[in-house]
This record gives C-alpha cells, sequence and structure tokens, in this order.
C-alpha cells in the first residue's frame, strides 16, 4: 500500500471540491493523511476515504519556517507520495523538507526545486473539481526517488496534463454518522427535515453576498409557508449580518453564526430540509451531502465552482441583465452596484428551493 500525504487547500470550498481526487487516489489503494490548517480539516473528517488528518498550526499568509521544518522532521518516511493542492511554494515546502520520494502539483509559483512531478499551470479558470481530479494523472513510480534513489537527486519531471484519470467521479460527497448529525440537531433543537438553513456570508468579500434584506424577505415568506424555522449559519465575523436579517425577519430566524463548530454547522446543512447560500464554502458543503439547495452568484462564476448536485439550482444574472463585468471576480464591486445580486429578488429564489425540493437525489440516479 501506497502511503500518501494530500496538502489541503486553506479555503473550506476548495476543500470540499478536493473530494473526487481523494476518493479515486484511495481507490487504487492509497492510504491517505491530509495536513490541512484548523478551519479546513473538520471537511475531511467528513469523508471516509480520509485515514488521518494532521492539523497545521500556520497562520494565513506566515511562512512559519522554523515549524514547516519541525513537521517536515516528523513526517520524514511517513509517505511514499505526497500531492500539494495549493499553488503556493509555501505548500510544498513540507513535502520536500520530508524528503517524500513524489511530490506531485501544478507548476503554480514556479516550484522547480520543491515537486518532481508537475502538471503545467492551466489556462482561465478550470473547473475546480477536474483541476484537482487531474493531479491523479500523475503516474507513480515516474521518478528516480521512487526507485531507491535519493528524493534530492530525483528528475524535475513534468506530468501530463492529458493522461485519463480513470473512473474519476465529478461530485464531491461528504458523509456523516447518525450520532453526529443528532448531536448537532439535538444542540440547536431542532430536529433533521424540519428547518432551513441560510449561510448569508462568503469569507471572500461582499461582491459574493447576497443582500441582507433579500434574505430576511425570504426568511419571512418561508416562515409563513411551512412554520419551519430558518438558522442562520456563518463564522463569528459574519453574526453581525446575520442578527440584521434576524432583525427583520422576526420570529423566523436562529443566528448561530459564531455559535458553532464547523463540524456541527455541516452537520446541520446535512440535515436541513433546504440551504439558501452565496457562492461560499458551506454551499459547497451542502451540495456534497446532496441537501437540495438555491445558490445566488454575484461576481463569481457558476462554470469555475458550481455546486455539483442534483438538487441544487444556480442563479446568476449575467446573461439576462448583459453584465459585461460579470463575473469580475472581485472582493467589492467596482461599480457600486452589485446588480448581480441586488436584482435577484426573493420570490425567485423561493422558487427555485422549491424546484430543488422536486429534484431527486443522486442516489435515485446512480
Amino acid at each position: 500500500m501506497t502511503n500518501s500525504l494530500v496538502v489541503a487547500p486553506q479555503w473550506i470550498g476548495d476543500a470540499v471540491m478536493t473530494e473526487p481526487l481523494l476518493a479515486l487516489l484511495a481507490s487504487r489503494g492509497e492510504r491517505l493523511s491530509v495536513a490541512a490548517l484548523p478551519w479546513v480539516a473538520p471537511v475531511y473528517r467528513a469523508m471516509p476515504q480520509v485515514a488521518d488528518v494532521i492539523e497545521l498550526p500556520f497562520a494565513h499568509g506566515r511562512l512559519d519556517w522554523h515549524e514547516r521544518r519541525r513537521i517536515a522532521r516528523d513526517l520524514r518516511g511517513r509517505f511514499d507520495a505526497a500531492y500539494v493542492l495549493p499553488n503556493s511554494i509555501k505548500a510544498a515546502l513540507i513535502p520536500w523538507l520530508a524528503r517524500i520520494p513524489r511530490r506531485v502539483g501544478y507548476h503554480g509559483e514556479g516550484r522547480w526545486g520543491l515537486l518532481n512531478q508537475r502538471l503545467p499551470n492551466p489556462p482561465g479558470r478550470p473547473p475546480m473539481v477536474a483541476f484537482y481530479s487531474a493531479l491523479a494523472s500523475s503516474p507513480a513510480g515516474a521518478n528516480d526517488a521512487s526507485r531507491g534513489g535519493s528524493p534530492s537527486d530525483a528528475p524535475h519531471q513534468t506530468a501530463s496534463d492529458k493522461a485519463p484519470v480513470a473512473a474519476a467521479r465529478l461530485h464531491p460527497r461528504l458523509s456523516f454518522d447518525a450520532p453526529t448529525l443528532r448531536a448537532a440537531t439535538t444542540a440547536a433543537g431542532v430536529q433533521a427535515g424540519t428547518y432551513w438553513v441560510f449561510a448569508p456570508g462568503a469569507e471572500y468579500g461582499p461582491a459574493k453576498c447576497w443582500p441582507a434584506d433579500h434574505y430576511a424577505a425570504l426568511a419571512r415568506s418561508l416562515h409563513a409557508r411551512h412554520g419551519q424555522p430558518v438558522l442562520l449559519l456563518g463564522s463569528g465575523k459574519e453574526a453581525a449580518l446575520c442578527e440584521q436579517i434576524a432583525q427583520a425577519a422576526p420570529g423566523a430566524c436562529t443566528v448561530l453564526a459564531g455559535r458553532t463548530t464547523l463540524i456541527d454547522a455541516m452537520a446541520l446543512i446535512a440535515a436541513a430540509r433546504g440551504v439558501v447560500s452565496n457562492d461560499s464554502g458551506l454551499m459547497h458543503v451542502a451540495a456534497a451531502f446532496g441537501v437540495p439547495q438555491a445558490a445566488v452568484f454575484g461576481s463569481t462564476s457558476p462554470e469555475h465552482t458550481p455546486p455539483l448536485n442534483p438538487r441544487a439550482q444556480v442563479l446568476w444574472l449575467k446573461h439576462e441583465l448583459a453584465l459585461d463585468c460579470s463575473p469580475c471576480f472581485e472582493r467589492t464591486c467596482r461599480f457600486g452596484h452589485t446588480r448581480c445580486l441586488t436584482e435577484v429578488m426573493p420570490q425567485r429564489v423561493e422558487q427555485a428551493l422549491d424546484k430543488a425540493l422536486d429534484a431527486v437525489p443522486e442516489a435515485a440516479l446512480s
């Protein structure tokens, strides 16, 4: 059995989108350990193909050279291969310092000396699930180190981006056991399938966020129609936004932003009747659990990071409004109007959610 280390991305949504790659690696007999930052590590605990999660004690954007060297020493001799999913130089340091024989990743920021099996950077913004899954096409045993040579002497080969990724599944899947789901719903005072989840924030910036008053209008309507509560999820940074929504929808919402662990938030999403969100990490969590969902896209593109879920409905106004600026991929709207978001009306999102509720789950399609 090949022991492989996967260096994870730093965003929740990106972490979810690596799951098909991990499933493919596990299916061919690789035992997977994932090195992840603390705020994405819980995502990998919802992937049964991951044998071990190694939490990296790094702050965002910091090199932490001495700590990376220490971790590399601890990992030395434990792994046959490493898959470096982020494109940064920092992300490739630990596998290189640990002298892992096969070090696979994209060329990224010019990582000639750090990776010895590299895929060329793709043009534009490819679909992220396929982007990650293509790393499985790098052939095993292709360098001298895997045949007994020194890792530092291994040739710096470039893997073909045209090599087939056999049996790749391009829909991420997450799973939790019943006790995890039950603990989360009990703590929130709800029962599975009897509540809605809104995830109104987006770590990237306000140009991805559907307006708070639209969320509030939708919460009022759902509560009036169904008599079921809306749970507002997100990080502590989004608590004020969630409070604003709750105040504009009296009696309809419970604010849990900043009051749950990521594991609990994921479990609450998995057990929800339906989810409404922006293009965010929690959108991808909902998709991977196959929950009915409506996803509103603003500055970003569903062609790049769609919710890969047969029960997802995407709302994107680029073509309807002839917005030449869309997608801009900016954190804030440079024109100040965010028409791509403000003109997505609550009634339309509610109709999309109704359609998602009627969609056939993936399990019934397979």
